[in-house]
């Protein structure tokens, strides 16, 4: 999809993030991009410029602090991005409708925790096992606990 677009993957991880702060109503900084793409000053100037004069980006003032710049999607980005991904976000919300509250909090709180335990800077290196296998007890390649038979609250899925 990002050949598609005739971007990189750096171009398109800055408008999803866009897309999801603009949704959120966050407001985002170029300092903002490049902590987020964890690159320098330099090389998220050189970014936001490409997108800029492509289109997909502007930079406005900030409107509490007049020092300070914010980056926008334009409203060709918002449309070429629902193009390209309209597809894929309609289908995950058609698989997140199939859960109620409850799940997609255990849900989230699952994968911030597998986010937190692969980001944290002081996390000690893993051992090399990249010559074991990975697979549970009982079941190749499978957690255990995906052997679980359907519940009454389930069941239809």
């Amino acid at each position: 999809m990002k050949g598609e677009m005739d971007m990189n993957a750096s171009d398109l991880a800055t408008l999803r993030m866009l897309t999801i702060r603009e949704y959120r109503g966050q407001m985002v900084s170029p300092h903002d991009v490049a902590t987020h793409l964890r690159i320098s000053t330099a090389s998220t100037t050189k970014l936001i410029d490409r997108l800029v004069a492509s289109g997909h980006l502007e930079r406005r003032p900030h409107p509490s602090d007049g020092r300070a710049r914010v980056v926008v999607l334009t409203d060709k980005s918002r449309r070429e991005f629902f193009q390209h991904f309209g597809a894929h976000l309609g289908a995950m919300r058609d698989v997140a409708e199939r859960f109620d509250d409850g799940e997609l909090d255990t849900i989230v709180a699952f994968m911030d925790s597998l986010t937190e335990s692969i980001t944290t800077e002081d996390c000690p290196p893993a051992p090399d096992r990249a010559s074991e296998p990975v697979e549970a007890p009982g079941l190749p390649g499978r957690h255990p606990r995906a052997t679980r038979t359907p519940t009454s609250s389930n069941a239809s899925r």
